[in-house]
């Protein structure tokens, strides 16, 4: 196994509702670095980075990615992986914050990854949402999910 593929195994494996370790998971990032959120349109730097890893542990306590497949060309490392937990705590989305719905989900993403110097220079996220929310049971009415 590579250093770089090392190095992403680490982070995925940081951000593991069991063993969540937020700092850990910052510290893999360049001091430039960034995490983007591509289904929201969100890029965190900094500290803010783990923001979403926290997100995804209260909402699904026990989050856990399986990785399917990784491919890795020099610095740049893409995942294939599902995101799979129960929804038990709110769930703050850009549109409102979904309550739990109890439901188990088993979302389909793809990360990408470019590496600089032994750390994560960008980690591209590509988190299927369609697919998430119908597996919450709230596609068809997502408005009325939402706390006001």
């Amino acid at each position: 196994m590579s250093a770089n593929e090392k190095l992403i195994r680490d982070l995925y494996a940081s951000a593991e509702a069991n063993a969540k370790d937020t700092a850990h998971f910052v510290s893999l990032f360049a001091q430039d670095g960034y995490f983007w959120d591509v289904s929201a349109g969100q890029k965190y730097y900094g500290q803010d980075i783990g923001l979403t890893v926290d997100v995804y542990a209260a909402a699904f306590p026990d989050m856990h990615r399986e990785l399917y497949s990784l491919y890795e060309s020099g610095d740049v490392i893409v995942v294939e992986l599902s995101l799979n937990g129960t929804h038990r705590g709110d769930l703050p989305m850009s549109a409102g914050t979904l309550p739990a719905t109890g439901k188990e989900i088993h979302a389909p993403c793809c990360d990408v990854f470019h590496l600089e110097d032994g750390k994560v220079k960008s980690f591209h996220c590509y988190v299927a949402v369609p697919i998430l929310l119908g597996q919450l049971g709230v596609m068809g009415n997502l408005e009325a999910a939402l706390k006001a």
